[in-house]
């Protein structure tokens, strides 16, 4: 299951960050993946150990490489081959309103309002 070489872009989508090792790469050269704070190829080899800051689309993962993965496994496995280390802000952050203020505007990505919002909508507007 593990090996001595391992590129990020195949760790990353083994622990499941990424969907497929394509997104992982362009993730990475997009910058959106850094090693202590700067930038890294695809290519780099991982080592226990390493701390990366890792940007998806759901949120911001800060995670330390505990242990190689070269295989996809199920998610449960995935997880013990690293320590999520993101900060206690970026996890709040992550609960953010889908609607933003009175304008009733859904950000981007989110979907129609459900049965909920549109109540909550309907008493900001007084109806």
């Amino acid at each position: 299951m593990s090996s001595e070489k391992l590129r990020l872009d195949k760790y990353l989508w083994a622990i499941r960050m990424f969907k497929t090792r394509t997104q992982a790469a362009d993730a990475i050269d997009a910058h959106k993946v850094k090693c202590s704070g700067a930038d890294v190829k695809p290519s780099k080899q991982v080592v226990i150990g390493d701390v990366y800051e890792i940007k998806t689309e759901a949120r911001k993962w800060v995670i330390e490489v505990t242990a190689l993965l070269d295989i996809r496994v199920q998610y449960s496995e995935a997880i013990q081959h690293y320590t999520d280390l993101t900060p206690e802000e970026e996890l709040i952050m992550k609960d953010k309103q889908v609607f933003i203020d009175y304008t009733g505007k859904r950000q981007s990505k989110q979907g129609r309002p459900t049965k909920k919002n549109r109540r909550e909508l309907d008493n900001l507007n007084g109806l």
